[in-house]
């Protein structure tokens, strides 16, 4: 069974601290310097999950975060400097699915790693694919089909697509979208949930026939309405 947590950091001190966590919760470390490493071993090993601090010579790690996400869905949590907020965002919109801020704990990284592969595994075990008409998501794949036509959105953007659908006419605050997708109390702005619909909104291309869509509530968020529901 695969056990490998891939942690990259550039500081000596920090991957010893982290290195000795991880293998008192039974997983196999593997020790990156910078950004290159760190891709070397991913491509080589396939780790569970990926530990990213952002600020690593050569290909730093969004850089690192941004690659991995064109291929695959691997838990990734970044780790950010104090004051660091542009960057958090960024990486948040890139597909991270949590960040530490240093100087940390390493009982909150260790307990921020149980609850992404917590996660993880609940949605495995959840329904795989929710259908609308003229719409389909397979969360297992992260395949969006519009009509018959595949549409290609970045992970934050199917996970936003999915969790709405999956609850036609629930009413999710940005905050509600934020915590449920990026599965933390987010304390940044708020309207990076509005850039991701609106890049979702015209990728999805909808019709005015079409028979659901995102609507906008407004001083509120947002709800997955369907015509005949």
């Amino acid at each position: 069974m695969n056990k490998y947590i891939l942690i990259a950091d550039d500081n000596d001190g920090i991957l010893e601290i982290l290195k000795s966590y991880v293998v008192k919760e039974g997983y196999a470390p593997l020790i990156a310097h910078n950004g290159e490493e760190a891709l070397k071993m991913f491509w080589t090993y396939s780790p569970l999950l990926l530990l990213l601090d952002i600020m690593m010579p050569g290909k730093n790690g969004l850089q690192v975060c941004r690659e991995i996400r064109r291929a695959s869905n691997v838990p990734v949590i970044m780790i950010t400097a104090k004051g660091e907020d542009a960057d958090r965002i960024i990486g948040l919109d890139i597909g991270a699915d949590d960040y530490v801020v240093k100087p940390f704990s390493p009982g909150e990284v260790m307990a921020r790693i149980r609850a992404v592969l917590r996660r993880m595994v609940v949605a495995e075990e959840e329904q795989k694919t929710v259908r609308h008409p003229g719409l389909e998501i397979n969360i297992d794949d992260y395949e969006v089909k519009v009509g018959e036509r595949p549409v290609a959105l970045t992970k934050k953007e199917i996970e936003i697509l999915w969790l709405l659908a999956r609850n036609p006419g629930r009413v999710f605050s940005r905050e509600n979208l934020l915590t449920s997708v990026w599965g933390h109390e987010y304390f940044g702005d708020a309207r990076t949930v509005d850039t991701h619909i609106k890049r979702l909104r015209a990728k999805i291309e909808l019709s005015e026939s079409s028979a659901w869509r995102i609507k906008t509530i407004w001083g509120v968020g947002y709800k997955f309405e369907v015509s005949n529901a």
